[in-house]
Order: C-alpha cells, then structure tokens, then sequence
C-alpha cells in the first residue's frame, strides 16, 4: 500500500524469514558460526545448541545456514517437533528420503533404516545433520530418543550430527536431570540476543535499503523510540515499523516520527491508549471495583484478597475432591480451546486484569508483554522450582494424547491444588509429574517497556530497576552513581548469585525467568496457596 509512497520495490519489514533481508550482526555471526561448526569436522558427533528469544532470528539463521551448506552435505530439517519418539523418527527418515512403509511404528526397524542410511553416507563420503527446530517442544522421550542416535557411529567417527534451535526454555529442560546425559554431549552451546540501539537502527537500515531505498525514512528520535518499543527484537521491530510506515503514508508524510512510533507499537503490542488513560486516572479506584466484582475475577468460597499479597485461595483443603492420574487424564479428554482460553481468563484475573484488556491469540503461547508493565513468560521448571515461585501458574498438562491447561493454585508436601475447567481439584504430586512435561506460563508486572534481556554493558531506567530489586533481595546497597546505572560485572555476578539460589541456569544475565523469579521475590501479587497437604 505504501510502497510506492516511499519508493519501495518490496515490504521491508515482512515477518517471513527472507534470507535477503538478513542483517547479521556480531551476535548473529557468532551464531552462525556455531552451527557452521555443528555441521564440520569440529562437532564430532555431539550436538550442537542454538537458542533465542521469540523473534530474535533463529529461523532466519537457520534458512541462512540452509543456503551456505556444503555440497556433499544432506539434512533431516523438523520443524514441527511436538512429535512422539517414533513418529519423530518416521520424520528424520521421511526428510532423508528413506523407504520405511515395511517399518513404520517400529522404533527398531526405523532405526535400523537410518543406520543403513548413515554408513552408506559415510562410505560415500557423505555428512548427515539433523536440525531440530522449536526444539524446546520436544518432550523428554523424543529428547532422548534422539541422544540415542548419537551412538550410531563407526569405529572413528559418529554419523549423525544434530543441531536443535529453541526458545530459552530448551536450556532448562537439558539441565533437568533425566537428561544429563544429553547435556553432557552438548559440544558447542549459544545464546542468541536481541539487537542493542546501534545495531536496531543498522538493522533499520539495511532493511530499507534491500527494499530499494536508501533515504532514511525514520527520524534519530523514531529509531530511539523503536528500540524502546522492541527491546531490539527483529520480530517485534519489524511489526511497529511496518504499522508506523503505513501511519506515515495514511498521512502523506515523507519520514516516520517518534509519535508515529509511539502510535504503532501501543498498535502492535496490544495496548489501548483509552484503557492505559482510565486505569492511570482511577488507580485504586478501578483496582477497589474489580475487587466488588467478585464474581466475575475470583473463585467463591471466601471474602476478597487485600490488596498487595494476594492469596490464590480461602478454602481448607477437606473442600477439594482429590483426582487419581486416569481421572485427570479423563478430564482432559473432554478440555477444549474455549477451556484453555477460559484458564487464562482466570490467571488473569488473579492479577486483577480483565481478558479483553490483554491479547491472547495462542493459548499454547503467550506475547512476552501483555499490556504495559504487565509481562508473559513461558518456561520449564519442576515442582521444586514452583515452590521457590510461590506464583499461580499455568501448566501444560498431557495424557492419552490429548493436552490441556491447568492454573496452579497451590502446592503442598504430596498434593497440588489445580483448578480444571473452573472447578479446583488436588492430585498426588508424583500422579502430577507423570501428566506435566516441565512447561508452564506465567504473569508478571514490571517497569513498562522493560526489555526482554538485561545484560553486561546495558544502561539506563532498567538497570536503575534491577538494581533497587535486588538491594531488596540480598540487602547489597549500590554505591552512589556518576552517570547513568550500567550493568557491569559485580551486577553481573549478583545476577548469578541469585539464579543459583533460584534453581536457575546462573549466565548472569537477566532474560525472561530471572526477571520473572526477581519479582516474584517482591511483595504483591497473587501466591500459591499455603494450606495444601
């Protein structure tokens, strides 16, 4: 609609991972280079690790791999891992073009199949790799499954090469114990970041001029307030750029301002300026009514929380029918997408907030910001972990192939409390475990537009944040500031400190669950219930 407008030949911020569109910073280089190396001589077999936050690149990475492999390279790509381990293997042989209609559902024929495969590869001088994308979907029978493969090997050399590329939460789901082995074999790990502030409006710009134009359409405020906006993720920056472009045309202007920003990411990130204006004019006002209005936001069977600590539930344990596995399993036969959407509804309303103030288009996923100051972050954990959390969560429950959420209401010393389908149940914590692969999503509230990372050489408002967080945690004042507060490596070192008191995998940065676990350390906000056996 606006391309000619601005003299472009084609969109310059699509979403679609255009390999030509690619802008490699020092990150992505990096990055590429580790799966470069999954792919030669250096890797000997073992996997190789790439992960990201949602949006930061890691599918245009691996389609830009894709397009520099070696000629005597052939590749297993999944894109779709939720798979059991067997369909998974029907998959890997399916990419390779092997025959398997005589050994379909066989874990031992199809892997028989992919040995034959891999030793006349190897005889024919020939590399196999297998990339595994969204691989933090893959459960931990598929993960192992695909260790095993690992140990097809020759005398010298193992056949297979496998790269899996996931969102942060694959990180902890290697670390959970069952999985050590595969941990173990992990030869080359990275860790993809979103862009700083130079390089979103390098990334801007190089966009733009793929696109066949090379004026600069967005103002040195504009490009400020984008990286603002985005926290510096590709994805999200291409969607506010886009909606302020076509802002800018609708206008009959010739550059995007800072407003014109301001305007397509309140746009894109779901959040009304109406609604922001009436909550911050009412404050406690609006917070009293929602409270009256008990029916609608929590569950009866007690009076209304107070404000600040907020108690996930009243009632004594005796008013919960407790549920064995095949019974929940039952249950989750009959959920549907309405229950799903209906759970978030009520994890939702634990945090005072209505559903149609927020954006939920997934309920298999979540927008890491919901509206402003109010934050998703979705990841995988153990019950020991949940308990350190001391938050209502939702939980990805499985059985008899089918799935379903359930909101965490509490957790005791051999139950949980869920609440299925707006009715709250208790099971025996171990029944739990065997239906609960790790993955969980929940709520948080910080500083608006508080990036999705916080690491060595940051600055500015949320660094200031961190640190006031964490003198409340472990009691450290910092001293005195000249200039701005910078994340050096004493915060660095503080940071891990606490991820390791946490059951966090200690890097020292600030991503998603340590920001998540740093507020959860603060008062306010909805808490597991205490009284569960």
């Amino acid at each position: 609609m606006y391309l000619e407008h601005f003299g472009l030949k084609e969109p310059p911020f699509a979403i679609t991972p255009d390999p030509r569109f690619v802008f490699l910073s020092e990150r992505h280089r990096d990055a590429l280079a580790h799966l470069l190396y999954g792919i030669g001589q250096g890797g000997s077999g073992g996997f190789v690790l790439l992960t990201g936050e949602v949006g930061t690149g890691k599918t245009t990475l691996s389609r830009l791999l894709l397009e520099q492999l070696p000629e005597n390279t052939r590749v297993a790509l999944v894109l779709n891992p939720r798979l059991t381990p067997t369909e998974l293997l029907e998959t890997i042989c399916e990419e390779l073009k092997l025959d398997i209609e005589g050994c379909r559902g066989s874990v031992k024929g199809l892997v028989d199949a992919l040995n034959a495969y891999l030793l006349e590869a190897y005889a024919a001088g020939l590399r196999v790799v297998l990339i595994v994308d969204e691989a933090q979907n893959l459960s931990t029978d598929a993960l192992e499954q695909i260790r095993l493969l690992t140990n097809l090997e020759t005398h010298t050399q193992k056949l297979l090469q496998i790269i899996l590329i996931g969102q942060p939460e694959l990180r902890a789901l290697i670390e959970r114990p069952e999985l050590r082995q595969l941990s173990q074999r992990i030869t080359a790990r990275y860790h993809l970041t979103p862009l700083d502030a130079a390089e979103t409006e390098e990334y801007v710009r190089h966009r733009l001029a793929v696109a066949g134009c090379e004026r600069a359409l967005f103002s040195r405020l504009a490009l400020r307030a984008l990286y603002r906006h985005s926290g510096g993720i590709p994805r999200v920056i291409n969607v506010i750029a886009d909606r302020a472009l076509l802002a800018a045309y609708a206008r009959e202007l010739d550059t995007v301002s800072e407003s014109l920003v301001h305007a397509a990411a309140r746009e894109a990130l779901g959040l009304d300026r109406r609604k922001r204006r009436i909550a911050t004019l009412t404050g406690l006002s609006a917070v009293l009514l929602l409270l009256l209005v008990g029916g609608l936001f929590w569950p009866s069977g007690g009076p209304s929380p107070p404000l600040g600590e907020v108690a996930a539930d009243r009632p004594s344990a005796a008013d919960f029918p407790v549920l064995g596995q095949g019974e929940l399993i039952e249950r989750l036969a009959k959920m549907d997408s309405a229950d799903a959407f209906a759970a978030w509804r009520r994890l939702l309303a634990r945090w005072q907030v209505q559903a149609d103030e927020v954006r939920i288009l997934d309920p298999a996923r979540c927008p890491a910001t919901l509206v402003s100051g109010l934050y998703c972050t979705r990841g995988v954990a153990n019950i020991g972990r949940l308990r350190t959390l001391r938050r209502p969560v939702l939980l990805r429950l499985s059985g008899a192939e089918r799935e379903g959420l359930a909101l965490l209401l509490g957790i005791g010393r051999t139950r949980a409390r869920l609440e299925l389908s707006g009715e709250s149940v208790e099971i025996a914590l171990g029944e739990l475990e065997a239906l609960w692969r790790g993955e969980y999503f929940a709520i948080w509230r910080g500083p608006p537009f508080l990036p999705p990372n916080l690491r060595r050489g940051d600055h500015g408002p949320g660094v200031s944040w961190l640190l006031e967080v964490l003198e409340g945690i472990d009691g450290l004042r910092t001293d005195e500031l000249i200039g701005p507060p910078f994340f050096d490596a004493a915060l660095a070192e503080r940071i891990r400190r606490f991820q390791l008191a946490q059951g966090l995998s200690a890097d020292g940065i600030a991503g998603p669950e340590t920001l998540l676990a740093l507020t959860a350390a603060q008062r306010g906000g909805p808490r597991l219930a205490r009284r569960v056996p």
